[in-house]
């Protein structure tokens, strides 16, 4: 496939991208900063330009696409499908008005450029802080436990309402177009390196990972199922939540239950050390099966 890829440039995109390529497809990442991979071609692009995104979009992906006779772009778009990652990442990282704006206009942007273009296939990156936990104001708990995609989400933050905008744009688009649209609703990204640099305060404190409901999703496993949604067709618009199989924590799942969830519905019984964030919709419909664990690099002391 070609595939449209914004965001490339970023913490999850520096690896999805690349691994998208190393899978031979041909990947444009389109940023504001260069990738600078060999295996990614760069085009800077100010998503919130509608016009300069429609333009970029509707070109020649790679110069060596100058020579390919069966390249037709009189009728829409030489990419196959669109990844979408781009975003401004977290609140208090600019103003809450500039995080809100900049994340739906340049969402609605690329999906109008996309399906406007005959794209068929468009996989978004939503969040785990769309269920409103995550930066919620004071102790916020789900409403059960595992979370699944049915959760409400009711967010507060301006990051987090900019997501569950996004997945209603989506939803819209589908809607329009019937092109398959899906949504990573993808929980706390963690790089191979950083289980050493950042998990061993996790295991002796498992209250720090309250927010993330105790989840993570190793990138590696993050381009596994990025690559699981673009080859898989005809769900129409679905959203789908996105994690390793297990907790960043030491603690078993009935210790975070007893300490952290008192009062709130466990919906049916769970694994030792499954994740609260439940990924059964993706193993289901996409065929995702996360391969990493923290476990491989440190010890877990409560074993």
């Amino acid at each position: 496939m070609r595939i449209f890829f914004t965001g490339g440039s970023g913490k999850a995109g520096h690896h999805v991208a690349p691994y998208l390529a190393s899978q031979g497809h041909q990947v444009v990442n389109a940023d504001l900063t260069p990738l600078g991979h060999p295996d990614v071609i760069d085009l800077r692009v100010d998503l919130t330009d509608a016009g300069e995104t429609y333009s970029a979009m509707a070109g020649v992906p790679a110069p060596g696409d100058f020579d390919d006779d069966g390249l037709d772009l009189t009728h829409g778009s030489a990419y196959d499908a669109v990844v979408h990652y781009a975003a401004i990442p977290a609140p208090q990282v600019h103003s809450d008005q500039k995080t809100f704006a900049t994340n739906i206009l340049a969402h609605y942007n690329v999906l109008e450029a996309a399906t406007r273009l005959g794209i068929r296939k468009i996989v978004f990156a939503s969040s785990e802080t769309t269920y409103g936990v995550c930066f919620g104001q004071g102790d916020r708990k789900p409403l059960y436990v595992p979370v699944d995609e049915e959760h409400p989400v009711v967010p507060e933050d301006s990051y987090a309402m900019s997501k569950v905008a996004g997945e209603v744009v989506a939803r819209s688009f589908h809607a329009r177009t019937g092109a398959d649209v899906y949504g990573l609703r993808i929980n706390n990204v963690i790089e191979p390196h950083e289980y050493a640099e950042l998990f061993p305060p996790f295991l002796e404190d498992p209250s720090l990972r309250r927010r993330n409901l105790f989840a993570y999703i190793d990138t590696r496993d993050l381009g596994r199922l990025t690559l699981h949604a673009l080859e898989t067709d005809g769900l129409g618009y679905e959203v789908f939540n996105v994690a390793n199989a297990d907790m960043s924590v030491a603690a078993t799942t009935d210790e975070v239950i007893a300490r952290f969830y008192e009062g709130v519905e466990v919906r049916r019984p769970m694994g030792r050390d499954e994740t609260f964030y439940c990924i059964d919709k993706a193993r289901e419909l996409l065929g995702y099966e996360p391969q990493h664990s923290w476990r491989d690099v440190l010890a877990d002391p409560g074993r």
